[in-house]
């Protein structure tokens, strides 16, 4: 069950993974509010991107910038291409970054995009969403962090000072692709962060971060989506994933891609991915069905 890494992963993989997803066309339609600043750490700020459709049916897509846990800015029109299929549905989606690797850990970005979260839920009537119908979403580290937000979520910290934390950062559902469900193999003496330095932590917390861990019966829908023939994050994480959710009765399906990788390179394969999700969101109504 462990990675099978190597030195060369890392930035190539980055670039790769969102090479792959990029298929739409840009809608001059579509309102981007870009930087909005939801936190600071160390004297910088924490931010994300919005994509607002002309015409919104309240459901936030809320989506993990995250490869390896390295959060790489790009400017929001660059992204708005890869969300073009869902904005087209109606949907609006958030762009989350959160304190990247190599200087930040797998821990803060898992606090972090909690954060993230809250701050959306309270500025949820400005974005014309419904805080009811919030669906995070991604890959590999990003389908990682989706998970987190998923299974391990909170009504919020009411006697907190800070505003935002006494915000609930539930959500209603997750997209999950080829995510890393099990850290405790990976972080350690043994573990990959010569590889993926956010994994450079300490031990004590691995099992606080690895979802698999998180599986309670009150979690919310879950689709998970892996290749047969990753290299990268093998389909047994996704494969335990499924089970310990339908062991508790979580409503949960795993999509599995026949021949692909760590990235769905075929047109093929994208379009059974695609399928995969607008089915997934029609079934839990949170776009309707064409």
């Amino acid at each position: 069950m462990r990675y099978n890494l190597d030195k060369r992963i890392g930035t190539a993989l980055v670039l790769a993974i969102f090479g792959w997803m990029v298929h739409g066309q840009e809608n001059t339609d579509v309102e981007i509010v870009e930087d909005v600043i939801y936190g600071h750490k160390d004297g910088m700020a924490l931010i994300y991107d919005v994509f607002k459709p002309a015409q919104p049916n309240g459901t936030a897509i809320i989506y993990m910038v995250s490869y390896g846990w390295w959060s790489y800015w790009r400017p929001a029109e660059e992204h708005q291409e890869m969300f073009q299929d869902y904005l087209d549905r109606n949907l609006t989606v958030f762009n989350v970054y959160h304190g990247s690797a190599p200087k930040y850990k797998v821990p803060d970005a898992v606090s972090d995009v909690r954060r993230a979260v809250r701050h959306i839920r309270a500025h949820a009537e400005e974005y014309g969403v419904d805080e009811k119908k919030f669906v995070t979403w991604g890959y590999s580290a990003g389908g990682h962090l989706s998970l987190m937000l998923a299974l391990d979520s909170d009504s919020g910290d009411e006697s907190s000072d800070d505003p935002i934390e006494r915000v609930s950062n539930r959500i209603a559902a997750a997209l999950a692709v080829f995510p890393p469900v099990d850290l405790t193999e990976h972080v350690g003496p043994d573990g990959d962060a010569d590889t993926f330095p956010a994994l450079d932590f300490e031990v004590e917390l691995v099992k606080s971060v690895s979802p698999i861990f998180k599986v309670s019966e009150d979690d919310p829908p879950i689709l998970l989506v892996h290749g047969d023939e990753d290299g990268v994050v093998d389909i047994d994480h996704s494969e335990r994933m499924r089970d310990a959710l339908k062991k508790v009765g979580v409503p949960v399906h795993l999509e599995v891609i026949k021949g692909a990788g760590h990235g769905f390179y075929e047109d093929a394969y994208h379009e059974q991915f695609q399928e995969a999700v607008f089915k997934f969101l029609e079934d839990h109504e949170f776009v309707q069905k064409q």
